[in-house]
């Protein structure tokens, strides 16, 4: 499916939301738009999950335009901070994410995206971006 580019009137869709939220006009729900609590530079987190075995995936950005193509394509749609453009996951790689649900968290500031991952989602090739163990050192619990 693909993912609508056509911006509202007046809007300039290629740049993220602003400090204290959108600079321009999004097409996101204006009730879903005030339940967000944004970064300095417009943004949220988006944790990405597998659907089904809950494993996590991967950890993206999303500003108020991003989140809108998510929730209406069905397609993972992100913010690049680096590239300062909108992505959709698998567009170029093939690793397509087909999004199952979005839940936003008690504060705002992050919303949890469960998709079906075809492919890897990370950029390394691997599966997660959540591969790499770190030493944790391990305590009993006394009561």
């Amino acid at each position: 499916m693909p993912v609508p580019d056509a911006p509202t009137s007046g809007a300039h869709l290629d740049q993220p939301a602003s400090p204290g939220g959108p600079v321009r006009p999004s097409r996101l729900d204006p009730e879903i738009a005030a339940r967000l609590r944004r970064t300095p530079d417009g943004l949220v987190a988006a944790v990405v999950r597998q659907h089904d075995s809950g494993e996590v995936l991967m950890v993206a950005w999303m500003d108020d335009e991003a989140l809108h193509r998510t929730l209406t394509t069905g397609r993972a749609t992100y913010w690049s901070r680096s590239r300062r453009e909108y992505w959709v996951k698998g567009a170029t790689s093939g690793h397509h994410q087909y999004v199952r649900s979005v839940a936003l968290d008690c504060d705002g500031d992050a919303v949890l995206v469960s998709v079906d991952q075809v492919g890897a989602a990370c950029h390394t090739g691997q599966r997660t971006c959540f591969s790499t163990e770190l030493p944790v050192a391990t305590g009993e619990v006394t009561s």
